[in-house]
């Protein structure tokens, strides 16, 4: 498969970014995993490596130090659009995020602003019904233990062995 346009819409700030440097570590009819640098490098967060989980509706990164030490897991829920004519997606994050610290420990977080806009339109309940349920989903993974499957497969394609 030819490299995919990958652009990444976010609703809260509303901005849509060309994400041109990401590099496609593999791609299938139901992922797409990618590497990249920070767009807008941050005090502490410096690269990380992302699979998008087409079917499930969420997108599972590895977020990164400068130095190369796990941050910890960041989780979007997220909805995409895809162009076969240009082979572009977008892909638009829905809100809600659920990070998992190398401790284990799970934080879910920006559910805040799911009913912002819910409440001032920037977002329909028909659109968010599908983002909920991902996350449902996510959260299940996560706490019966299979989220562990979803690592070892990013990691062993970002350390360029293929899917687990």
């Amino acid at each position: 498969m030819d490299k995919p346009i990958l652009y990444r819409k976010r609703i809260i700030p509303e901005e849509i970014v060309l994400l041109d440097k990401d590099e496609v570590l593999f791609r299938d009819e139901g992922h797409i995993v990618t590497r990249w640098n920070a767009i807008r490098p941050k005090k502490v967060l410096h690269h990380g490596c992302s699979c998008y989980f087409l079917k499930e509706g969420f997108k599972v990164s590895k977020f990164y130090r400068e130095d190369g030490e796990l941050m910890y897991w960041y989780c979007d829920i997220i909805d995409y659009t895809y162009d076969p004519k240009d082979n572009s997606y977008v892909f638009t994050d829905l809100l809600a995020d659920v990070l998992i610290y190398p401790d284990k420990r799970v934080e879910v977080v920006d559910v805040g602003e799911i009913a912002d806009a819910l409440t001032d339109g920037t977002l329909s309940v028909e659109k968010m019904i599908p983002a909920l349920r991902s996350l449902d989903m996510l959260l299940k993974l996560i706490y019966s233990g299979e989220f562990k499957k979803i690592q070892d497969m990013i990691n062993s394609i970002e350390e360029g062995n293929g899917p687990a």
